[in-house]
């Protein structure tokens, strides 16, 4: 039935451009090959081509926190061939963090679909750091020496930064932050020993863990994630009861794309990241939640209320990029 009703939402002709799509869809990325955005929309391009009948090209521009990428969507055509695979740190934290920025996140975007709720894990290299095996590890050597336990991001200002920053709050430490250009930077970080600790995305994070290079100490969300299911979390391993730090990815136009358009394609990546196999994959692979079915409109209420919450966050971090 679901199958049916979606074959005739996107076969109306009322509902958006005639014969749309005719020609191949770009989904950009703002950051490298290997990251979590990457990963998702590569996973989700496959199935939403087979459904919309044209190829999908995945096309990261990193750089600038993301804000490359941005830039090229916000100022493409509205007409649904340019979308955007956005995250609450391209579409929400940005707007504080970065002095001047050449487009709006609200404005100059338009909303189109939720997809999914990113935890962050707390991570230590197996070999380099042996004595940092679970929280208590990590809280005893940070507050026996201020500014002695580093931890990477993979970049100023981003989610895995803004991670570390509201830990240190949250347990009262002083870390000494090392940022580093995007996933593979910190992570190769970690692995050689040149920092201590990486709240690292599950999804990226996961492959070290199997393979037991790296230690998942806690995770970031208000439950244990599937995909790392004896991984307790921060409020449990650390004494911090409702601590809580995770981001969004979600799918972005630019402003202007027509109302009609916009539900096609969200019912379109809707039926894709609600399949039973693709949840099954953002369970055990990436650590995401699904989403649940939202709306365009639902989803941009999401932005608008983290690009308000994440404010916060940036001003006591004291975290800022020119």
């Amino acid at each position: 039935m679901r199958r049916r009703t979606l074959a005739m939402l996107l076969a109306t002709p009322a509902l958006a451009q005639d014969a749309y799509p005719s020609r191949p869809i770009t989904i950009m990325g703002g950051f490298p090959n290997g990251a979590g955005t990457d990963i998702y929309a590569r996973r989700m391009a496959e199935p939403l081509q087979r459904l919309l009948g044209q190829p999908i090209v995945v096309d990261n521009r990193s750089g600038a926190g993301g804000n490359l990428a941005s830039d090229f969507v916000a100022k493409a055509r509205p007409d649904g061939y340019t979308l955007l695979l956005g995250t609450a740190g391209t579409h929400a934290i940005n707007q504080s963090l970065y002095r001047t920025l050449p487009f709006d996140v609200v404005r100059d975007f338009t909303p189109i679909t939720h997809l999914g709720d990113v935890p962050n894990i707390l991570t230590s290299s197996i070999e380099r750091r042996p004595n940092l095996r679970n929280c208590a590890d990590v809280l005893a050597a940070a507050r026996a020496r201020p500014q002695a336990v580093s931890y990477a991001s993979t970049g100023n200002g981003a989610s895995t930064h803004l991670a570390g920053a509201q830990f240190a709050a949250a347990a009262g430490l002083d870390l000494l932050h090392v940022p580093y250009r995007g996933q593979p930077g910190a992570q190769g970080a970690i692995l050689a020993g040149d920092v201590d600790i990486f709240f690292n995305q599950v999804g990226p994070a996961l492959g070290s863990i199997q393979q037991g290079q790296t230690r998942g100490i806690a995770v970031t969300t208000a439950q244990r994630v599937a995909a790392l299911p004896d991984v307790p979390t921060v409020a449990e391993a650390c004494n911090l009861p409702g601590f809580v730090s995770t981001t969004w990815y979600g799918l972005f136009g630019p402003a202007g794309l027509p109302p009609a358009l916009v539900e096609r394609i969200n019912t379109a990546v809707q039926a894709v990241i609600g399949a039973p196999d693709f949840v099954e994959w953002l369970l055990r692979n990436q650590g995401i939640a699904p989403p649940p079915v939202r709306s365009p409109a639902e989803f941009a209420a999401i932005q608008r209320r983290d690009v308000a919450s994440w404010a916060e966050v940036v001003r006591s971090s004291g975290a800022t990029v020119d």
